[in-house]
């Protein structure tokens, strides 16, 4: 079967304010492979031309996709589990919401806490492109359809609401520590149209999306301190669990921990453990 192979491509200059990297892989999975993938206010795109998986939601099984090569993701706010057997062969993207609006040409509260094939979405171009991509001889050439294709859409795309995409990054910027209500009043919206809003065209609320992005700070940073560095301390070591919580903006270890078991379906500590960390970016 081979070994696991992983290319990044960088795209575009002009389209990395939507995407900051392709991710091609392939991947034998010569048992059955289960991942966790954490949710995440982010958007998944995986284009693939190898074994199906199955991305499967605990809390409602209606909201997955079965026997698919490529499917869109996202936002989530809960944890999923993917299952394959074979050889996976494909490229992944993750997208900011305000860019998946963009490059889907969808309100992303059609696709919140879902897995939905790209055959199934509207004019099929996902599909087409997917084809296309198995068809190329290489990763630089897969990478560069990648570039054209996005580009083209996004030249023949509206741009989101210039509010909403201020309240993105103002939540995005503070890591989701800036209350909704305070939010609201920067906008000059009311908290109400605010929410209705987001959520309409982003996916979830922003108090859900600061949650989120708030839970990813911590995730990642597990991630990152589980690598080993000379002199460094994992959550483990000196302040453990209480620090990251604190640095992460949360109230305390108890608060991290509600929302890892919410978000991740386990507990930090348990996701420390060797190979347990999804492939869901933090």
């Amino acid at each position: 079967m081979g070994g696991i192979e992983a290319v990044v491509g960088l795209p575009d200059p002009r389209l990395r304010p939507f995407v900051d990297r392709y991710l091609g892989y392939r991947e034998p999975a010569p048992l059955p492979l289960v991942r966790r993938e954490v949710a995440g206010a982010f958007v998944v795109l995986v284009l693939g031309w190898g074994a199906p998986l199955d991305v499967v939601d605990p809390r409602a099984a209606g909201r997955g996709a079965y026997g698919v090569d490529s499917f869109v993701a996202g936002p989530f706010d809960g944890h999923c589990t993917t299952s394959t057997l074979g050889v996976g062969l494909g490229v992944q993207l993750v997208l900011t919401p305000p860019a998946a609006r963009r490059v889907l040409g969808l309100p992303l509260s059609e696709l919140a806490n879902r897995a939905v094939p790209v055959g199934d979405l509207p004019d099929r171009w996902l599909d087409r492109l997917r084809c296309r991509l198995a068809d190329a001889p290489d990763w630089t050439r897969r990478f560069a359809l990648l570039d054209a294709a996005l580009g083209a859409r996004l030249a023949g795309s509206a741009p989101l609401d210039p509010t909403l995409g201020r309240a993105w990054r103002r939540l995005a910027g503070t890591g989701g520590r800036i209350g909704v209500g305070a939010l609201a009043d920067e906008l000059g919206w009311s908290s109400r149209h605010l929410a209705v809003r987001f959520r309409a065209e982003l996916g979830l609320t922003p108090k859900s999306t600061g949650r989120l992005l708030r839970f990813q700070r911590a995730y990642a940073t597990l991630a990152r301190d589980l690598i080993p560095r000379p002199g460094a301390d994992t959550p483990d070591g000196p302040g453990g669990w209480a620090e990251l919580a604190a640095r992460c903006g949360y109230y305390d270890q108890s608060h991290l921990i509600r929302d890892f078991r919410e978000f991740a379906g386990t507990t930090p500590a348990a996701l420390a453990r060797p190979g347990s960390l999804s492939s869901n970016p933090g």
